[in-house]
């Protein structure tokens, strides 16, 4: 059963900006902070520049493929299942940590109001969106739109109310540790802009997905941006780095300085909306790698089940929820280095896929967006995410070598042997040695399947007729009775006339009437 097309623009904007303003500002900024200095500003704005790289990469990629499963659907598809596998499972794990880590949020804002227990709350809100999810992306679109509208207004609240408060003596000095450290913050901060890996996820079930989500991309990357660098000019203007560097609630505690009391309980809830946002986004996007990984027999088959009432993936949206609450027990620190440097990965797989794409020369790859200043767009993106990794710690590399180790185990164990899958990459090799291997060319029919259903193309008799004639392929210029004469041939072939009575019918066809058409 086929998911069905229920978000438009507003609703898919809504989830990638729901999905990026969470612990990225009101967390994080205090733990940055300590690390960069006053600099985290330009930290913030090295992660966005990057992550503008990966974004209009995948911006391309989800407008020539939008299915469920969003990066690994694509990554399966240009470097193969095995690759395929350790993707989807890093991504869902991300994911599913970040969703983790806005649940710990949402209860550690609302106990500075109600003083109650934190897993307590984080579990119940993880329930509640499960149930949101299960009734339909509709209606977990419409919730996010609501909290995202409350959100925005409440930060740009903030930003107008914060800035004559601003000491400008609080940036001296800008960057105390150095620029390396402005570097590897920016590594650290880069789970700000997850949000963007959300929208791929959930393409099956956009309307007009070809435009809808390099539109919302792009625009939420942008607002989302420059709201992170106004919030983290007051908050460390107003803060500075002795009370900034020791807070998990730098917002709060912001307000707290020019609003009062009454203002930290409004960022508080602002805070709260923000990770109740994030935490929705989290499981709707999550649940579609299981799904994706089960359509390609790389999952249990009842992963890939759509509930018959809802139109959603039941099994695969419970599973998800499971994981998150077990990765609540996880410390906040690892969780966010996790989930930071899997994300990152995620993205450099992006940016590889799209050259092997465009250099397969496959002919049904059609993106409706094409990503601009290729591929030096990819090859700064390589680079920048391949420095973002390395700078992020031995821990957070270690923790993520055992996801991509488990990623690979499972394709060994279970996915090899259930699944035979073309992928791009074959294509260039092709090419490179310039011999023809490839018998099966299932890739170029799925990604013409995908496109028919992308561009909701209605196939009629005369489409049907058209794909079972025989093609010739002819690469020199001929007359015009040649070419009949090879036509003839051909049509013998399928209806057991001879050559030279089809030869005749078609010159008098042709002194009736033009036969050809030009293409």
């Amino acid at each position: 059963m086929k998911l069905k097309k229920q978000l438009g623009f507003i609703e898919v904007f809504s989830i990638a900006c729901g999905a990026m303003i969470s612990s990225g500002i009101f967390i994080l900024p205090g733990i940055a902070h300590a690390k960069a200095g006053p600099a985290v500003i330009v930290s913030y704005l090295f992660a966005g520049i990057l992550a503008t790289t990966g974004m209009l990469s995948q911006a391309e990629l989800v407008s020539a493929m939008p299915k469920a499963g969003g990066d690994y659907f694509y990554v399966t598809r240009t470097l193969g299942p095995a690759v395929g596998t350790v993707a989807g499972v890093l991504t869902w794990f991300s994911l599913s940590l970040k969703s983790s880590f806005a649940l710990v949020g949402i209860a550690a804002f609302a106990n500075l109001i109600f003083r109650i227990n934190i897993h307590f709350v984080a579990i119940l809100f993880c329930i509640i969106f499960i149930v949101i999810n299960i009734i339909g992306i509709k209606e977990a679109g419409k919730t996010q739109l609501v909290l995202v509208a409350g959100l925005l207004g409440l930060m740009l609240f903030y930003v107008f109310r914060g800035l004559p408060a601003v000491n400008i003596h609080n940036f001296d000095p800008f960057a105390p540790e150095g620029f390396t450290a402005v570097i590897s913050t920016a590594g650290f901060v880069f789970i700000s802009f997850g949000g963007l890996l959300k929208i791929s996820s959930i393409a099956e079930e956009v309307k007009n997905p070809g435009r809808t989500i390099p539109l919302a991309m792009i625009f939420s990357l942008l607002i989302v941006t420059m709201l992170y660098m106004l919030v983290i000019f007051v908050t460390s203007g107003v803060l500075g780095a002795e009370k900034l560097d020791n807070s998990l609630t730098p917002i709060s505690d912001a307000a707290e300085v020019f609003l009062g009391v009454p203002g930290k309980i409004l960022l508080s809830i602002a805070a709260i909306l923000a990770f109740t946002s994030t935490a929705n986004a989290g499981i709707m996007s999550a649940a579609r790698y299981p799904l994706a990984l089960s359509r390609d027999n790389l999952f249990p088959s009842f992963l890939s089940e759509v509930n018959g009432k809802y139109k959603t993936p039941f099994y695969s949206i419970v599973l998800t929820g499971i994981l998150i609450v077990i990765s609540l027990f996880l410390k906040l620190d690892i969780l966010v280095k996790i989930a930071s440097t899997v994300l990152i990965l995620s993205y450099l797989f992006s940016c590889i896929s799209i050259i092997i794409l465009r250099e397969s020369k496959i002919q049904n790859y059609q993106p409706v967006f094409h990503s601009p200043i290729y591929p030096w767009i990819q090859i700064i993106g390589i680079f920048g995410f391949g420095l973002f990794i390395f700078k992020m710690g031995k821990q957070a590399l270690f923790a993520s070598f055992i996801f991509f180790l488990l990623g690979f185990l499972i394709f060994l164990l279970y996915g090899r042997k259930r699944t035979k899958m073309q992928y791009a990459l074959l294509h260039i090799i092709e090419r490179a040695i310039d011999k023809t291997f490839l018998k099966d060319r299932s890739l170029e029919s799925e990604l013409k399947e995908i496109i028919k259903e992308r561009d909701e193309i209605k196939i009629d008799r005369f489409d049907k007729i058209i794909e079972k004639s025989p093609i010739l392929d002819i690469g020199k210029k001929m007359e015009m009775y040649e070419f009949f004469k090879i036509t003839a041939k051909e049509i013998s072939k399928e209806i057991h006339i001879e050559p030279d009575k089809i030869l005749k019918q078609l010159l008098r066809r042709e002194r009736e009437s033009s036969t050809a058409i030009i293409f």
